[in-house]
C-alpha cells in the first residue's frame, strides 16, 4: 500500500509529537554558543535554527555557509533569501578556517548558496576555503555539501581536486516533485553530479531528501534506487517543513515507522550510512559518515 493512501495524509493541522525539540544544553553547547556569539561566527546551526544544534555541537561537528547569504535560486522549499548576492569576500576561506578553529571544530560541514551568477559557480571560493580550513586545522575532517555547479565538470574538478572526506550534494525530493520544490535544478543532473564525483575518485558521496511534500512511498523507493545506482555512499532522509507561509506547505508528516522503514530498504541497498527520522537534516551526525 502506498504511503499516500495513510490517513495521515491528509493537511496537518498542527506538529506531532515526534517533531518537538528539546532546548540544546550540556558544557560544550554552551562553550560553543559563548564563542559565536563573541566573535560573531557564521554557523547555518545558529542561523538555520537547526534542531539538532545541541547534539552536533557537543559531538564537535558543526556547519558553516560561505558565499553569502543570498541565493541566485528561489527553491520552493527554502528559506535562504534569494535576490542579486554580494560580491564575493575573497577574505572568507580564512575567515572561516579561523572560526572552525576557533570553535576547536572536530569535523566541520560547509554548505553555500547557488552563485549562478558568478562564472565559476563559486568553486574557486570552495576550493580555497577548503585549502584554508586544512591549513589551519590539521586535524579536522571535512564535508562539503555542494550546489551542483549547473553540472559543469570544471568545477566539480575544482572539488575533486581538494578531496573532502566527504561531497555531498542534496537531492531534496523525489523526481516529480523537482520542478516544483526546486525551480531551476533537474534531478537527473544532480543524480549526475553524484556519479561524477564518484567516478572521479571522491571517497565518500552524499545525498539528503526531505518527505511530506506530496511524495509516494514509490517514488521515495525509486529515489533511493536511482542515488544506488550512483554509488552514493550516504543518504539521509528527513521531514520538510514549511519555513514561512510563502513557501510550499507541508503535505503531511511522516511517521516514525515510516521513516525506519526507509532507513532499512536503504540499508538494503547497499548505502553505508542512512540517517533516517524526523529531525534529520543534512549534516545530522556528519561526523560519523567518514568512518
Amino acid at each position: 500500500m502506498s504511503i499516500e493512501t495513510t490517513a495521515s495524509v491528509l493537511p496537518p493541522k498542527g506538529k506531532p509529537k515526534w517533531l518537538r525539540v528539546k532546548l540544546p544544553t550540556g558544557k560544550k553547547y554552551t562553550e560553543l554558543r559563548g564563542l559565536v556569539d563573541k566573535y560573531k561566527l557564521n554557523t547555518i546551526c545558529t542561523s538555520g535554527s537547526c534542531p539538532n544544534m545541541g547534539e552536533c555541537w557537543g559531538e564537535g561537528t558543526a556547519t558553516f555557509m560561505i558565499l553569502g547569504n543570498v541565493c541566485t535560486r528561489s527553491c520552493g522549499f527554502c528559506g535562504v533569501k534569494t535576490g542579486r548576492p554580494e560580491t564575493v569576500a575573497w577574505d572568507e576561506p580564512e575567515k572561516v578556517a579561523r572560526s572552525i578553529k576557533i570553535m576547536k571544530i572536530k569535523h566541520a560541514v560547509l554548505t553555500s548558496v547557488d552563485r549562478d551568477d558568478l562564472k565559476d559557480m563559486g568553486s574557486i571560493i570552495w576550493a580555497e576555503t577548503v585549502k584554508a580550513v586544512r591549513r589551519m586545522n590539521p586535524t579536522t575532517t571535512l564535508e562539503t555539501l555542494i550546489p551542483d555547479f549547473q553540472g559543469i565538470e570544471r568545477h566539480l574538478d575544482r572539488i575533486v581536486e581538494v578531496s573532502p572526506e566527504v561531497v555531498s550534494h542534496n537531492m531534496e525530493t523525489v523526481r516529480r516533485l523537482t520542478r516544483e520544490v526546486r525551480i531551476q535544478a533537474k534531478y537527473d543532473r544532480s543524480l549526475g553530479v553524484l556519479k561524477y564525483l564518484k567516478d572521479q575518485g571522491i571517497n565518500r558521496t552524499k545525498s539528503g531528501i526531505m518527505l511530506g511534500l506530496g511524495e509516494t512511498e514509490e517514488e521515495v523507493i525509486e529515489t533511493l534506487h536511482d542515488l544506488s545506482a550512483a554509488n552514493v555512499d550516504v543518504v539521509t532522509i528527513g521531514q520538510y517543513l514549511q519555513p514561512s507561509k510563502k513557501h510550499l506547505p507541508v503535505q503531511r508528516f511522516v511517521t516514525p515507522d515510516e521513516f525506519d522503514r526507509y532507513r532499512q530498504i536503504g540499508l538494503d541497498l547497499g548505502f553505508r550510512h542512512v540517517e533516517s527520522g524526523a529531525l534529520v537534516r543534512s549534516s545530522y551526525k556528519a561526523h560519523k559518515h567518514i568512518d
